[in-house]
This record gives C-alpha cells, structure tokens and sequence, in this order.
C-alpha cells in the first residue's frame, strides 16, 4: 500500500490518506502487531475509492513503515500516533473501523474527540485487551519475569517467533482502560464479532454495547468467525455496516 510519512516523536510515522472533499472518511486502526498492508485495510480502501469515501489507515510505531521500537510502544503513544495523522491530513466527519486493539484504540478517539466522529465501527474490538486478556492470563512466574526484566515473548498462531510485550505496555494500559464505566461515546456504533474468536471473547462485544451511552449500538455475531473476520463474506458484512450511516 503507498504510502506518506510525517516525522513524529523524532521517528517516521506512515500513513496512507486518500481524501474526497464533501464526503466522510473511512479511518482503519489495525491491530497489535498488524499494519495497514493487511487484508481488511486493503479492502476498505477499494471499497472506499468505488464508493466515494475518503480512506486514512496508518502503521503505528513499531509497526509496518512506521519507525519507533515496538517494545516502546504503549497505548498512550499509539493513540498520540492516531492523533497525529489526523491533524497531519485536518481529517474529520470519520468513519472509524477499529480492528482488535484498533478497536480499542477506537473508543478512546471518540472519547478525546468526538467532534471528529461520525460512526464507529468494531472489528473482534479488544479494549482492555492488556489486562483482561494479557496479565490476569499470565502465571505468576511470568508475571515476575515480566515486572523484574521489562520485556517477554508470548506465543501467537500468527507469528511462529511470537510476539513481544513490554511491561510499560501493561502499565500503560491501565490509564487507558474502558471497559470500567460508562463510555461516553454517543455516535451510532457497530460492533462485529466472530463467535470461533480464541483471542478476543465475542462477550466483550456485549460488554462494550451495554456500556455505551450511544442508543444507536449493534452487534453482528458472526457464526463459526474467527479473530481476524478477513473471508470474503466475512468483509461483505463490513462494508454493509461501513456504509450504512
């Protein structure tokens, strides 16, 4: 996918922005270890080029054409990355389709920005994913090395050489977590969710539709779906949910 970059807390940060002025802009927030090269972002941006929308996606730091390390990398800094682009192009009036961590990283922009909101839209979201899904899993002796040395490798089906996490990364993550309260987010939201997910429970989808003030919330369980929902069908029924605002 070509791409720009704009220079951001001294490392380059890519992104790839295709605006269409008078009408909104579909913003894709990949996931932890994804980028903006994958399956869901490529789609959405046909799509949007067929249909009229503007399409803006980004590789966070550490991430895809972006620089930065990845260890250094907290929810804090990604969401500082978000912010970033979008003033870089002046986007707004966006339709965000926030994938797994994107879809946490989601919620949190329309927290911080509302004004810049038209829909959103939840792919497997996964906010809180660093606590929930992370450290309450983790057995003590990996709890301890994790707090003493600052780093670990954890196992992913995606990645046979697993994937890093720091403990900044969980410190972090607690300063940022919404699944505690009300979110006030107030936009019509859709949440999409594959019921075959082992990374993200599809219940979290239910969590996060009770928790919103918005009135306007729905959540598609996709039969047999796993965490990634990048099958044909699979994307037919986003862009139905994309473009239904």
């Amino acid at each position: 996918m070509t791409c720009q970059s704009i220079i951001h807390n001294s490392y380059k940060l890519a992104y790839t922005s295709v605006p269409v002025p008078g009408r909104p802009t579909i913003l894709f927030l990949p996931g932890y270890f994804s980028d903006m090269a994958g399956a869901k972002a490529i789609f959405l941006k046909e799509q949007a080029a067929g249909h009229q929308y503007g399409f803006l996606s980004l590789d966070y730091s550490g991430h895809g054409q972006s620089g930065g390390e990845f260890l250094q990398g907290t929810i804090s800094s990604w969401l500082g990355d978000v912010f970033a682009v979008i003033d870089a192009v002046k986007a707004q009036d966006l339709i965000v389709v926030g994938s797994s961590m994107g879809g946490w990283l989601m919620l949190l922009l329309a927290i911080h920005r509302p004004y810049l909101v038209r829909k959103l839209v939840g792919i497997a979201a996964a906010p809180d994913f660093t606590e929930e899904l992370i450290w309450t899993k983790l057995s003590p002796a990996k709890k301890q090395i994790l707090q003493e040395q600052g780093q670990l490798i954890t196992p992913s089906e995606y990645d046979a050489g697993g994937v890093p996490l720091s403990y900044q990364l969980i410190k972090d993550g607690r300063q940022n977590l919404v699944l505690k309260e009300s979110i006030n987010c107030k936009v019509p939201v859709r949440l999409l969710h594959g019921t075959a997910d082992h990374d993200v429970p599809y219940e979290t989808s239910l969590r996060i539709m009770q928790l919103l003030a918005s009135s306007d919330v729905q959540v598609t369980l996709i039969k047999d779906g796993d965490h990634r929902l990048s099958q044909p069908e699979q994307l037919k029924v986003l862009w139905q949910e994309v473009q239904d605002c």
